[in-house]
């Protein structure tokens, strides 16, 4: 059985196959699809269903989608929904062009922001709202979520794994980044992974 993933992420393809192990998992791109719905939703939630139904539209097939992203305590949560547009404290929810800087920029901006607030609060957490998506009217949410701590400078980045802010989010239990994780490491405690064990479990419920 194939699924189609609503993303564009080569990394998300990966995590997600290497759980999903019997079945097929697909991202648009692999069948020349354009995939870019608008994400509208003020909730991890809302925006994995808007891109589980726009991909469905497409292909009218099983659709796993998510919506994730790093929250930071001493700065209510943020950046929250917009982590893949943020652009620092003046554009949290990104340029209004929809102009996005690089990873290592918003590395960055967000450890600068943290510091300039002078918190001792370093706590952060990565969510994923999962939807596994048989057609419109039938689907499945998972939601999951995934604690560490913001390093303190940015010349404390480490790892070459993972993605996104993982080389400045530290784990203390682990003496590591969660770049410095391997895969198996990461899958078996990150907020994607133990939402697609719960996918999985109603998959395999269902088929």
């Amino acid at each position: 059985m194939r699924l189609f993933l609503a993303s564009g992420n080569r990394h998300k393809q990966k995590e997600v196959q290497e759980i999903l192990k019997d079945y097929e998992v697909l991202i648009p791109k692999d069948l020349g699809i354009d995939f870019d719905p608008v994400e509208t939703g003020e909730s991890f939630y809302e925006n994995s269903l808007i891109k589980a139904r726009a991909l469905w539209d497409l292909v009218h097939e099983t659709v796993i989608a998510d919506d994730s992203g790093i929250c930071v305590e001493a700065l209510n949560n943020a950046p929250g929904i917009y982590s893949a547009r943020y652009a620092g404290p003046s554009y949290m929810k990104g340029y209004h062009d929809g102009h996005k800087i690089t990873q290592e920029e918003q590395n960055i901006c967000l450890i600068k922001q943290l510091n300039d607030t002078e918190s001792e609060n370093r706590n952060c957490f990565y969510v994923c709202s999962m939807v596994l998506l048989f057609n419109p009217q039938k689907f499945f949410i998972a939601q999951e979520t995934f604690e560490g701590k913001l390093i303190k400078d940015i010349n404390e980045q480490a790892g070459s794994g993972g993605f996104g802010y993982d080389p400045i989010v530290y784990l203390p239990e682990y003496k590591k980044t969660v770049a410095q994780l391997s895969a198996d490491e990461k899958n078996k405690i990150s907020h994607r992974g133990k939402a697609l064990r719960q996918i999985a479990t109603i998959l395999n419920s269902i088929s």
